[in-house]
């Protein structure tokens, strides 16, 4: 059984795969690619990845914690692992290695995949029509959505849209994620 995971944890395996690769990964894209990471295992294990929820930002599906870790970047590349942090001794120490495979498996896969993808690319894929952003931002338009949350059992549900509904569109223009939706 899969137990949920830090979420800067999975992000920091993101980040070793990508720079094995040569992927350069901001923040915007680092965010696409773990809601990526957690929806394909809910889809193929049905499990959830993360503990936490992603919520609907202008740019898309955002986890709190990596966006906290990683937000001194802005758009520029990462180019360090997330730490967790002391408020009281102010102590930095590192975050624990993932150890399950299937993990391992799925990172993997996503960064792959997606990780020569550009930040604006993972925005449009993760805009689909239909999808779990999609469905979560149109309701809000009608109900309470305290903070827009974005939970798996709709992720999982709604994943399939981001297959059919997204094409890839090439852009120069660089996407800053430091907007939450404002709906």
């Amino acid at each position: 059984m899969i137990e949920r995971i830090d979420a800067r944890a999975i992000a920091n395996l993101i980040l070793l795969d990508a720079w094995e690769r040569r992927f350069v990964v901001t923040n915007l894209k680092l965010q696409k690619l773990l809601f990526l990471c957690h929806a394909f295992l809910l889809v193929e294990k049905n499990k959830d990845l993360v503990r936490g929820d992603f919520v609907a930002w202008k740019f898309g599906p955002v986890h709190q914690d990596v966006y906290d870790a990683f937000k001194k970047f802005g758009s520029r590349a990462i180019n360090e692992l997330a730490v967790k942090f002391n408020p009281i001794t102010e102590q930095k120490t590192p975050i624990s290695p993932v150890e399950d495979q299937d993990v391992h498996d799925v990172v993997n896969k996503v960064v792959a995949f997606y990780g020569s993808w550009s930040p604006s690319e993972l925005v449009t894929l993760t805009h689909a029509e239909e999808g779990p952003w999609d469905v979560v931002v149109k309701a809000a338009d009608e109900n309470a959505n305290v903070g827009l949350r974005i939970g798996s059992k709709l992720i999982e549900q709604r994943f399939k849209y981001l297959w059919f509904g997204a094409k890839r569109v090439l852009t120069d223009e660089e996407l800053n994620e430091d907007e939450p939706l404002v709906a």
